[in-house]
C-alpha cells in the first residue's frame, strides 16, 4: 500500500491526484491488475470525472452544494452533516484497471479527491491488486 497526503485550501475542493496515483502505481511495479485509491474520512471522497475543465469540477461543487445545502435542518451537532452526505454520495473508494504499469483512465479522466470539511491535512492510500 502506498500513502500520501493532500492538503486543502477551503472547506470544498476537488483536487486532482491522478499523477499522484500513477506515482504509486508505477512504484508498486504492477504491470496489469487494479488499483484502489481509498480515502479514510468521512467527511471526504474520491471521484473520476474530467480534468481538462476546470467548470466541471466548479459545477460539481455548486450542484452538490444546492442538492445538499449546509443550512439543511441536520440533527448532527458538529456542523457538517453536509460534509458527510455529500462524501457519502461521492464514496470513499475508485477503483481503476492498471495495463502496462499505468492507469487505464479515459482520455478526459483524472481522479480527484473531494474535500467537504477543509481545510485540512488529508490521506489518501493507493493499493495494487496483480491480475
Amino acid at each position: 500500500m502506498h500513502l500520501f497526503e493532500v492538503k486543502t485550501g477551503s472547506r470544498e475542493c476537488l483536487v486532482d491526484i491522478t499523477s499522484r496515483v500513477q506515482q504509486a502505481v508505477a512504484a508498486s511495479g504492477v504491470a496489469s491488475g487494479v488499483c484502489t485509491v481509498y480515502v479514510p474520512h468521512t467527511t471526504a471522497g474520491v471521484t473520476i470525472n474530467e480534468n481538462a475543465d476546470p467548470d466541471v469540477c466548479r459545477d460539481l461543487l455548486a450542484f452538490l452544494g444546492e442538492l445538499v445545502p449546509r443550512s439543511w435542518r441536520f440533527l448532527h451537532g458538529e456542523g457538517n452533516s453536509d460534509a458527510h452526505v455529500k462524501a457519502s454520495l461521492l464514496g470513499a473508494s475508485a477503483q481503476i484497471p492498471v495495463e502496462g504499469g499505468r492507469l487505464t483512465l479515459g482520455t478526459w479522466q483524472g481522479i480527484f479527491f473531494a474535500e467537504f470539511d477543509g481545510p485540512r491535512t488529508r490521506r489518501v492510500q493507493v493499493s495494487m491488486v496483480r491480475s
